[in-house]
């Protein structure tokens, strides 16, 4: 009695693919008759490295062109406040008291305030 083995054997370790190729194999796979699963077997390759090519090579990055890296924050720059020699006078309203502190700070609040807040408000910004 004769039996027959078939030793199908896959390559150990990690494979380095041109970009040639790995661009062959997504024709072969993607192409008009391409079979992802027929791909893997004739390449000995998986699948994930398939689409992971795929995406590369749709962003440009397969071939070494990467898009430009879109900013996370934008630079701002605080400019000095402006300072006034000439304070513009603020016509009193009825009912509205104008506090002027030493600083140049100016607050205008009406009857109705609550005068401990009001207190606190002046006692920090007269630091």
């Amino acid at each position: 009695m004769t039996t027959q083995i078939e030793v199908v054997g896959r390559v150990s370790g990690r494979r380095r693919w041109t970009v040639e190729q790995k661009l062959a194999i997504l024709r072969d796979a993607f192409g008009p008759e391409g079979s992802v699963r027929a791909a893997c077997d004739r390449h000995e390759v998986g699948s994930g490295s398939i689409y992971t090519w795929r995406r590369q090579a749709m962003s440009g990055e397969l071939a070494g062109v990467r898009p430009p890296a879109l900013p996370a924050f934008s630079e701002v720059e605080i400019a000095d406040p402006v300072v006034r020699d000439v304070a513009l006078p603020v016509p009193p309203r009825c009912g509205q008291i104008s506090i002027e502190l030493p600083k140049g700070v100016r607050l205008t609040v009406d009857a109705m305030v609550d005068a401990d807040a009001l207190a606190r408000v002046i006692a920090v910004l007269g630091r």
